[in-house]
């Protein structure tokens, strides 16, 4: 069976649609190839000496393990110099990353978290890299761009996705026109679809959270799992499974194909204390998930509609099943 190629894909829907600009096809090119390095990375494990913690910490207080420093200068390097980014900015890094002046600069923001589910890397389980793009403002031609520039809501994205790195390594993307996958073909190096446009399953009876944090949660999402954790003598009247990979990118990939809900909530009892990046990792996903006919709440407005105040903002996040999401927002205040 022949397959589109990514590059394929991408030069078809510039010429269907017309909304993608031959300059944003490049950059999401680039950034595809700096993944399948990622992915060769992944796959060498202690082999290629990227296990383990460097001691160091990054600008969110976490311990930076060696692959999230290492995925982190794959993705700068592979992307200042091809003159489609004016800026990035990265989960790794505390302040934003300008183009050097050496290098001629484009019209695009790129954000990135470079290994998401690091806690994954040393045990084999599946980790990721996510990424979102935004145009820079018109006003930012002939100027350095400035943190404020990437202040946009999740609604000004003009593309997002993610790889993953488990039994196949795969590539989720939307250019605000659907959802599509592609798996990388490891002997030729070439990344082929695989699905789509992507479609949630909805009435997926499953869902996603980290139940070690119950006594964290609001009164509304205690309510919302309790009442699934019942099971078929409870008020949902059936069973439910759950599933949890310390993983957003398999989490979310395992629901975009199968269905179910998502929950990442912020602590009810600290008012604000959440753990996900808005930027990051809400953004592109929730991008993602609307574009496949889902929804996604920070538990009181639509996430990609809140405007960004910092550029590590956190977050409260549920998405998945449009009807899911419904129900748990439904149940009352949610703290975001």
């Amino acid at each position: 069976m022949k397959r589109l190629t990514l590059t394929r894909f991408m030069i078809e829907e510039q010429r269907r649609s017309g909304v993608l600009r031959p300059e944003l096809r490049l950059l999401i090119e680039t950034v595809a190839r700096a993944c399948k390095t990622i992915s060769h990375a992944v796959g060498k494990g202690a082999l290629g000496e990227v296990l383990g913690s460097l001691g160091s910490e990054n600008v969110q207080g976490e311990v930076q393990k060696k692959l999230d420093v290492i995925a982190n200068e794959l993705l700068l390097e592979a992307n200042e110099w091809g003159g489609h980014l004016a800026a990035m900015a990265s989960e790794e890094m505390e302040a934003i990353h300008r183009i050097p002046n050496r290098y001629p600069k484009g019209e695009y923001l790129l954000l990135f978290d470079p290994i998401d589910g690091s806690s994954n890397i040393d045990v084999g389980l599946s980790v990721g890299t996510i990424f979102s793009v935004l145009k820079a403002p018109a006003d930012a031609s002939g100027r350095d761009i400035v943190e404020q520039d990437f202040m946009q809501p999740g609604t000004s994205q003009v593309a997002a996705g993610y790889a993953i790195y488990g039994p196949q390594t795969i590539l989720v993307l939307t250019l605000g026109t659907g959802v599509y996958e592609f798996t990388l073909d490891r002997e030729v190096g070439s990344w082929q679809m695989t699905d789509g446009p992507l479609q949630l399953p909805a009435g997926t009876c499953e869902f996603a959270v980290n139940t070690a944090r119950h006594e964290q949660w609001s009164p509304a999402v205690r309510r919302y799992l309790d009442e699934r954790l019942a099971g078929v003598n409870g008020p949902c009247g059936k069973d439910y499974n759950m599933r949890w990979t310390a993983s957003m990118v398999a989490d979310v990939h395992r629901i975009l194909k199968r269905g179910g809900i998502f929950l990442y909530p912020a602590d009810h009892r600290t008012a604000g204390k959440a753990r996900l990046r808005l930027m990051y990792e809400a953004n592109p996903m929730a991008f993602l998930i609307e574009q496949a006919g889902g929804a996604a709440t920070n538990g009181v407005e639509r996430i990609l509609d809140v405007q960004p105040r910092g550029l590590h903002e956190r977050v409260g996040v549920i998405l998945g099943d449009r009807t899911e999401v419904e129900t748990v927002t439904a149940y009352g205040s949610v703290s975001v």
